[in-house]
């Protein structure tokens, strides 16, 4: 149940600007394709012309798809670390989800370099579900070092720093392994390092997905805890909560989605920090109850936003990814910052 006024006029908005942002994601590009043909694109309707169709369904629909499964995903990652750590600088990448990817993937260079136009086109004759499955290992290898660590962390913010130190680790062994590299699996290594949404098809999108939603349904179990959280440890424990079940709760789903996105995306950066503040400045309020489909809403628009803006419509260009994220995400990190509202809605 939404929880209060503003909340029940903002999310339809939100809403709205979802659809908005995917039917530019669909019209635009480097042919652009008016909204009447893309509509008819994928209905079937009339006639549609063969190479539209083809644009639509097999480039541009999943690109937007990933992009709106990723945002949501990292935006609700980065909401449920802010709270639980209650940092608003906290985000999964933070606890070295994005830097074990990158392990696995450089470890994989070293051991077999890659083939193909692009950096996740083979693994050892495997193709890219090989590379993918090499990131994720790679990511949850990490977070279970974490998790074992977490065991002895005194509180969150220790965690936090743990996490930090592992994350310095990891990226320190990768620049180890990429040294050894050849020059080409190099740059492919930088290029995937960049982050992008264009790479994912549908047969990506059968796993994407499934695993995003499950982790998205299992955040719904953390809304109440959470709530109760923003009062502190103390509080939430009178209030029955088992603060370390949560913990160790939050930190698993954050490891999934972000390390689910990582592996089929590469290291997107700033979604996860900024989403979740400019949910709470849309929305005026710190109650997950309202937050959470918030963020989930704002997350997808800002990504297939930036997705957009990333294949630069009109040119046969392409900016990194991670380029475009950073302009948007790290002003509106540093404003709300300054503004001190990103405090307030974490520590309420």
């Amino acid at each position: 149940m939404v929880p209060d006024r503003r909340a029940r006029v903002v999310l339809p908005l939100l809403s709205a600007g979802v659809v908005t942002v995917l039917t530019c994601a669909l019209s635009l590009g480097s042919t652009p394709i008016p909204p009447g043909e893309v509509a008819a694109a994928l209905l079937g309707a009339g006639d549609p012309d063969p190479r539209t169709a083809a644009i639509v369904w097999e480039v541009r629909l999943p690109r937007a798809l990933t992009g709106l499964l990723a945002g949501a995903a990292l935006g609700l990652a980065g909401l449920q670390m802010q709270t639980l750590l209650r940092n608003p600088l906290a985000e999964p990448y933070v606890l070295g989800v994005s830097s074990g990817a990158s392990l696995g993937v450089a470890l994989v260079v070293l051991a077999a370099g890659t083939t193909g136009g692009t950096f996740t086109a083979g693994l050892v004759g495997l193709g890219r579900p090989g590379m993918v499955l090499a990131a994720a290992f790679g990511a949850g290898g990490v977070m279970a070092l974490i998790l074992l660590l977490a065991r002895w962390a005194s509180s969150v913010v220790t965690l936090l720093v743990i996490g930090v130190m592992v994350g310095s680790v990891v990226s320190s062994v990768v620049s180890i392994l990429i040294s050894y590299a050849r020059a080409e699996d190099v740059q492919r290594f930088v290029l995937w390092g960049l982050g992008s949404f264009s790479a994912t098809g549908w047969r990506d999108l059968a796993w994407f997905a499934p695993v995003l939603a499950v982790a998205l349904l299992g955040s719904a179990f953390l809304v109440k805890p959470l709530n109760a959280l923003l009062l502190g440890e103390a509080y939430a424990r009178t209030m029955g909560v088992r603060t370390s079940a949560v913990r160790w709760t939050v930190i698993a789903v954050g490891a999934l989605l972000a390390g689910t996105v990582t592996a089929f995306c590469g290291p997107v950066a700033f979604l996860g920090l900024a989403v979740p503040h400019l949910a709470r400045i849309a929305l005026r309020t710190a109650d997950h109850r309202a937050l959470v489909p918030g963020v989930l809403l704002m997350g997808g628009c800002v990504a297939v936003a930036c997705g957009t803006v990333a294949v630069l419509p009109g040119t046969s260009g392409v900016l990194p990814l991670n380029a475009v994220t950073a302009l948007v995400g790290a002003p509106i990190v540093i404003g709300v910052l300054l503004n001190g509202r990103a405090a307030k809605g974490v520590n309420p």
